[in-house]
């Protein structure tokens, strides 16, 4: 048995990425944020499309085209292969934990 929450350091000095599934059509991470944000002109690119959300705490995706959405606990959002965006923040003083999964779609 695993639980989402715990296993990982409560305050991580940087962001903690554990896979959690692996299989040739899905991949499944959790990641654990404290303050972190993609680097000034960084942006994801990826061949999968990915569904994430956010378990806890709080973030905001930006997207290359200007659109920025704000997530809180419960909120998911799907972001097609390809489409460039980039973590602009997640909360200093609390954890976000996120659920990704990556599929070919």
């Amino acid at each position: 048995m695993q639980n989402i929450f715990s296993g990982f350091q409560a305050m991580p000095t940087h962001e903690a990425v554990e896979e959690l599934l692996r299989s040739p059509h899905v991949r499944i991470e959790r990641i654990v944020s404290n303050g972190q944000a993609s680097p000034e002109g960084f942006w994801y690119d990826q061949d999968e499309s990915e569904w994430v959300a956010v378990l806890e705490g709080r973030a905001a995706i930006g997207f290359e085209n200007g659109e920025a959405v704000e997530l809180s606990a419960g909120d998911a959002i799907t972001i097609p292969a390809h489409t460039r965006h980039r973590v602009l923040w997640t909360h200093s003083e609390q954890r976000t934990v996120w659920l990704a999964v990556f599929y070919q779609s």
